[in-house]
């Protein structure tokens, strides 16, 4: 028998599985969910030992525990770490659900659930194909090892520090991320690029209390007008972010980048006309792909003080407060991009307010990987063999933190190789994955680990 019979004659009790697996309430960002997380840590423990995968354990992190597992046979030939998460989103608002979100309803050849595509379907299928391969060859091609994280969607808060403590735990010549997903039903793509973020939050306070606006109105600071000038003062008419410093690093798009990305297709008037707008607008020079996926932008996420009630309050409210977060692009320092926005709003701030800048802890660096490494090119091989074509190699203007931190860390790039698709509802009410990315994705693993086979990923730029 060979896997991919393996996996045919399974194929009903890995339904099952999965439809257990999402059963579970794992929501990382809510505290009444904490054991529901570990619950799913332990499942997803049992799952690598039935698959046959060896030293499976949960370990701890100080938060939301991670679990490992390897199988390290294969003589001379490269190591491969399996990445994903069990961890979910919450569920609000619920009443946008057509059926309970942890109550998984198969319905069309989908299954409707919260984490179904984001990331429970996605992250079981490596699983499945391990297990076809050691209960039918007896080994697996190339040494692998498994990390299934139960924070990633809080931003892994703990996962830098145990990645740092456990260096020789997760030493390997490939990261192949399960998290993640392909351009459409038919075109697959390989994600090359993932922008950074940095966050930020600024008060201005002005007097020791709200004051009468006719008292005291045009005699001191209202830290409103202070605060609107001060998010003004971050861009140019043109939309450039006008913070001395904040492009230092910026790595410029080479002629071989922008074909790349031009090779994608892009309706720009659909674009308009999804989002309700009548043109769009950005940094001059770029186009606007080019703009969500490789340049830099400081976004004003909240801005807030003052009277907020119905009618009119005479107040001249003593504090002003802005969110703010910025997408960062290879070769960008988060701190040092932090940096240079607080001393540009130190610079412009007015005599009359106290303005206080508090970074935010989550952070991430950019991550790019060369379009040539050998592993994007196996997994490309891989795509055209599924589907017939090649993929388009894309990047995202999002984060994942896992990416750049293996980078950084360990030295090792990481191949997206997962088969969620944009229009799963991730994050939001309904979400779903498709039985047939089910199926294919258990396919692809198995494929993709032969490719990987005597792949010189060691050092690969």
């Amino acid at each position: 028998m060979t896997a991919q019979d393996y996996l045919n004659t399974h194929k009903d009790r890995f339904l099952q599985e999965l439809l257990e697996f999402l059963r579970i309430p794992s929501i990382s960002s809510l505290r009444e969910h904490t054991q529901d997380v570990r619950d799913a840590a332990t499942w997803v423990q049992h799952r690598l030992e039935q698959a046959g995968m060896e030293h499976v354990q949960v370990l701890e992190t100080g938060g939301h525990p991670v679990v490992y597992a390897d199988y390290l046979h294969a003589d001379a030939q490269p190591t491969i770490l399996i990445y994903g998460h069990f961890d979910t989103q919450p569920v609000d608002p619920l009443e946008l659900w057509s059926n309970p979100p942890f109550e998984p309803t198969l319905k069309n050849d989908r299954v409707y659930a919260r984490g179904a595509s984001d990331d429970k379907g996605n992250m079981l299928t490596p699983i499945l194909a391990l297990e076809s391969l050691l209960q039918t060859v007896g080994s697996l091609p190339v040494n692998v090892k498994v990390l299934f994280e139960g924070q990633e969607e809080i931003g892994s808060p703990e996962l830098p520090a145990f990645v740092a403590a456990h260096r020789d735990l997760l030493a390997c010549d490939l990261v192949v991320s399960a998290d993640g997903g392909q351009w459409d039903e038919s075109q697959p793509a390989l994600l090359v690029g993932l922008r950074g973020m940095c966050a930020l939050e600024v008060e201005v306070k002005g007097a020791v209390s709200d004051l009468h606006s006719g008292s005291y109105g045009g005699a001191v600071q209202n830290p409103l007008h202070v605060i609107a000038g001060l998010i003004a003062s971050l861009h140019d008419a043109e939309g450039r972010v006008a913070v001395d410093g904040f492009y230092d690093g910026v790595r410029d798009l080479t002629a071989e980048d922008r074909a790349m990305i031009a090779q994608v297709p892009f309706d720009l008037d659909a674009y308009k006309t999804q989002l309700g707008i009548d043109d769009v607008f950005g940094e001059a020079g770029y186009s606007t792909l080019e703009r969500i996926w490789a340049r830099p932008t400081l976004e004003v996420n909240g801005l807030y003080g003052g009277f907020q009630g119905e009618g009119v309050k005479t107040v001249l409210p003593n504090r002003a407060h802005a969110k703010l977060t910025c997408r960062l692009v290879a070769d960008q320092d988060p701190a040092q991009v932090v940096a240079s926005i607080r001393a540009h709003i130190e610079r412009m701030s007015p005599a009359g307010v106290t303005v206080t800048v508090t970074p935010e802890e989550s952070s991430a660096r950019a991550y790019l990987m060369p379009a040539k490494h050998p592993g994007l090119q196996a997994a490309k091989r891989v795509h055209e063999v599924l589907y017939g074509k090649s993929p388009y190699y894309t990047r995202s203007g999002g984060s994942i933190p896992f990416c750049s931190l293996m980078l950084d860390t360990l030295g090792v790039y990481t191949v997206n190789f997962a088969f969620g698709l944009r229009d799963e509802n991730a994050h939001a009410p309904d979400e779903f994955y498709r039985l047939s990315s089910f199926y294919k994705a258990q396919q692809a693993y198995v494929m993709l680990l032969h490719e990987l086979k005597d792949a010189a990923l060691s050092n690969a730029s």
